[in-house]
C-alpha cells in the first residue's frame, strides 16, 4: 500500500514526508498553478531532495500531439532525473508515446483515467501506474469502484507490474473505499490528511490517556521522567 502527496507545495511535502511514511509526490499542471510562476524544473529538483530517490516522483507531461508529448517526457527526464514517473494522459496520442516510452524504459504514470477500457490500454502499453479520477467519476455519475475492481482483477489475471494509483479525492471515505476496491496507491492533497489525522475524537484520547497518566505520576510526568 502506498502513500502520495498530490502537492508541489515545498513545505507541505517537507511537513508530510517528515511525519508519514509516504510513497511519493505526485503532481499536474494544475497543482503547479498553485505555487505561482515558479522556476519549474529547479522546485522540481528541490521535491526530488526532499523525499529522496528511492520515493517516486510523478510529473505531468503538457503537449497533447505524440512528438510534443516524447520532448516534453525527454526534457522531464533530462532537467529533473531519470527516475522521475512521467504523467501522460490516456489518449491516443498519449498512448502512443507511451509505448515508444517503454520502449526506452521510462517509468510511466497513465493519467485522467475514467474508463476501464483506458485503464486496460494503459496497462498493455506498459505503464507503471494508472491513475483513475475517483471523485470525479463520482461526479459523472460513473463507477470507480467497479473500475478500480476490475482493472485490480485484470492486473492479477495477466500478472502486470501496473499499479493502481487511485487519485483525485474529496473526502477520507473515498481513499479508504479505492484501496479496499483494490488500488495499490493512492494520492491526495494535504487537506484529506488533515482530515483523517485531525479528528477531535482522536485528539480527546490522547488527552484522556494524559490526565490519566498524570493523576496517577504527576503533573508533566512522562515514562522518561520518572524517577
Amino acid at each position: 500500500m502506498e502513500f502520495l502527496l498530490d502537492t508541489a507545495n515545498i513545505d507541505e511535502i517537507q511537513k508530510y514526508t517528515e511525519m508519514l511514511p509516504i510513497s511519493g509526490v505526485t503532481s499536474n499542471p494544475s497543482i503547479v498553478k498553485k505555487e505561482g510562476k515558479v522556476d519549474f524544473f529547479q522546485h522540481m529538483k528541490r521535491i526530488r531532495e526532499i523525499i529522496g530517490i528511492d520515493k517516486t516522483l510523478h510529473v505531468q507531461v503538457v503537449a497533447e500531439d505524440v512528438e510534443g508529448i516524447l520532448a516534453d517526457a525527454h526534457t522531464i527526464l533530462e532537467k529533473i532525473d531519470r527516475e522521475v514517473y512521467v504523467k501522460i494522459p490516456v489518449t491516443e496520442n498519449g498512448l502512443q508515446a507511451m509505448k515508444q516510452l517503454k520502449k526506452e524504459g521510462v517509468n510511466i504514470t497513465a493519467t485522467a483515467v475514467y474508463t476501464k477500457f483506458q485503464a486496460y490500454l494503459a496497462i498493455a502499453a506498459g505503464a507503471n501506474y494508472v491513475a483513475p479520477y475517483f471523485n470525479r467519476m463520482e461526479n459523472q455519475n460513473m463507477n470507480p469502484v467497479d473500475l478500480i475492481t476490475e482493472v485490480a482483477k485484470e492486473i492479477e489475471r495477466t500478472s502486470a507490474q501496473t499499479k493502481i494509483l487511485a487519485a483525485s479525492f474529496k473526502n477520507v471515505g473515498q481513499v479508504n473505499t479505492a484501496l479496499e476496491a483494490g488500488a495499490q496507491a493512492s494520492t491526495m492533497s494535504v487537506d484529506i490528511l488533515q482530515q483523517a489525522l485531525g479528528m477531535p475524537s482522536i485528539q480527546q484520547a490522547v488527552d484522556v490517556f494524559t490526565q490519566d497518566w498524570e493523576s496517577i505520576f504527576g503533573e508533566g510526568t512522562t515514562i522518561t521522567l520518572l524517577k
